[in-house]
């Protein structure tokens, strides 16, 4: 599955961490990310991860453009609710196409354990199906 990981600057090292408790079920999936937090991520897990541009110069559209294309699976993005985004439409609109195309989104720890621990058990094996997806 292609999974995308985000994190604002003030998320970046709890999706770090996260992603270092869950590296071995993400390493058996296709990531991308966008700038910093990719590198981050990959700095500090050694994680094979696609790069984009940082959310404000594009980032999150570039992974909208996937959503949209039906070319991605589930989206970890971990958002600070409390400091103010200049991008925050196209969070927005991020946010609106996982709920258009049905794709799995977390926007906190919590959610984003719970759906890694429900992809390894199969349970979000319905984005293979195309039909579905449609």
């Amino acid at each position: 599955m292609k999974i995308a990981l985000i994190a604002h600057d003030r998320k970046k090292d709890n999706l770090v961490q996260f992603a270092i408790a869950y590296r071995d079920i993400l390493n058996e999936h296709t990531l991308y990310a966008t700038g910093t937090t990719g590198q981050r991520v990959m700095d500090a897990t050694s994680l094979e991860v696609t790069r984009f541009r940082s959310g404000p110069l594009g980032g999150d559209q570039q992974i909208g453009a996937m959503i949209a294309n039906n070319d991605m699976d589930m989206v970890i993005f971990f958002r600070d609710p409390l400091t103010a985004q200049p991008h925050e439409p196209d969070v927005s609109a991020l946010i609106r196409l996982c709920d258009v195309y049905q794709v799995p989104l977390a926007t906190n720890m919590g959610t984003a354990e719970i759906l890694l621990k429900g992809l390894q058990e199969g349970f979000v094996d319905w984005r293979l199906i195309q039909e579905r997806r449609d």
